[in-house]
């Protein structure tokens, strides 16, 4: 699914037009961002959280030349699915 089909599929079952589907996807993309961007972890009750993590500089390997490489640290964002989100895929 792509965020077309994604917009088309939030208007069907919310009886929503395609429009305002795309303008709730587009808030709610902006709402993650910020939080994760401020900080914040994003709790979404029977889905999961999704949080930045912070990852540590490390010393890589360049494959053609085997010398060793500098990786700086940066930020990632991380999604951990709940259990009652697993649970409801697996059955």
């Amino acid at each position: 699914m792509n965020k077309g089909e994604l917009i088309k599929a939030i208007a069907d079952k919310a009886g929503f037009t395609q429009k305002d589907a795309a303008v709730a996807y587009d808030a709610v993309i902006a709402s993650i961002t910020e939080a994760l961007k401020a900080g914040e972890k994003v709790q979404l009750v029977g889905f999961g959280t999704i949080e930045v993590k912070d990852v540590p500089a490390k010393t890589g390997i360049n494959p053609q030349t085997k010398a060793p490489v500098e990786i700086p640290a940066c930020k990632k964002p991380v999604m951990k699915f709940g259990k009652a989100y697993k649970d409801l895929i697996n059955n």
